[in-house]
């Protein structure tokens, strides 16, 4: 394969590797390894599990918005979104696989996934204790994904 791209574009024959390293003060943390489906469904429950780091994370960035400034609270983050999906995993595996390969397949919309999401929250609940909880939805008013008779509803045919 050749390095030039039919248009003119020349692509190195490699992947980029940044070779510069972190700096020491800064704690190592594996990359979480998923793609857009799995964190899309883990989304509400890492948000849940991991408020705290989050919030933690979003109070260091408006202190200061160099980058790396929170690295270690973003590094938390992370861990924390590891350990979560680790555990979903461990848990409500085959929920979860059934809910993300939905929406990979559904173009990312949750409300073409609601079955398998309904499932997942179940597992959730009864292995992890976690509910989805949607934060600035309206209070006393049943959450979107818990809606029997939806209005937006995949097309029949």
């Amino acid at each position: 394969m050749s390095a030039t791209h039919a248009q003119g574009g020349v692509y190195p024959p490699k992947d980029y590797v940044e070779p510069a390293s972190m700096p020491a003060n800064i704690p190592h943390v594996d990359e979480v390894g998923a793609t857009s489906g799995p964190l899309k469904s883990a989304s509400f429950f890492i948000g849940a599990y991991c408020k705290e780091y989050n919030e933690d994370f979003m109070l260091c960035k408006n202190e200061n918005r160099d980058p790396g400034h929170c690295l270690k609270e973003g590094r938390k983050v992370t861990r924390c979104a590891i350990d979560l999906i680790t555990k979903m995993r461990e848990n409500c595996a085959q929920q979860f696989d059934a809910h993300w390969d939905c929406l990979e397949k559904k173009n990312q919309e949750f409300y073409l996934c609601r079955k398998p999401e309904r499932k997942l929250n179940a597992c959730m609940f009864e292995k992890l204790g976690l509910t989805k909880t949607i934060p600035g939805s309206p209070p006393g008013q049943t959450q979107i994904h818990e809606v029997q008779n939806p209005i937006y509803k995949p097309i029949q045919k």
